[in-house]
């Protein structure tokens, strides 16, 4: 995998970090305020994004079985990835994120890259995500990286767009 960019966007590097890591952590907060914010049409306070994460703990990101991508820039954490095992060859990606200031730069399309490559390595053989109606520029990152949309296989409340690839 490639860790460096063109200059004018500094030096990028994606590196597996544990889940509970606190520059994990923080990004993690980040990404949830920015999906709720997107949800809510609004800023989400602080005590909503408390309960939110409350809700999805990261736990089954954490090794042995899950995995935990964090990609930096000139040092600083930019974008995440997460691996959850499914069972039967299956895992499924999870807090997918690029913070706004380095979107459009392709940073989405190394961090899925990566993904698969961790994915693989933890014997996976499919990977699965879901994601909402709204996520438009997911969506169209998953289709162009081979994904193609399955049939609902969880439950979640904002689980709304389901997709799948083999690998």
């Amino acid at each position: 995998m490639s860790t460096t960019t063109a200059a004018r966007e500094g030096r990028i590097e994606i590196a597996r970090v544990r889940a509970d890591a606190p520059e994990a952590v923080r990004l993690v907060r980040t990404y949830f305020a920015d999906v709720a914010g997107r949800y809510y049409g609004r800023r989400a306070t602080e005590a909503e994004l408390d309960i939110a994460i409350a809700e999805d703990p990261d736990n089954a990101l954490l090794p042995p079985h899950g995995a935990f991508l964090l990609a930096r820039q000139d040092g600083l954490p930019v974008g995440c990835a997460g691996l959850v095992p499914l069972g039967h060859g299956m895992v499924e990606l999870k807090r997918m994120f690029v913070v706004p200031s380095v979107r459009g730069r392709g940073l989405g399309a190394r961090l899925l890259a990566a993904a698969e490559d961790v994915a693989a390595e933890l014997g996976a053989t499919v990977i699965r995500l879901d994601t909402r109606h709204d996520l438009v520029e997911a969506q169209a990152l998953y289709r162009t990286r081979g994904f193609a949309e399955i049939p609902a296989y969880s439950e979640g409340p904002y689980a709304e767009v389901f997709f799948e690839k083999r690998l």
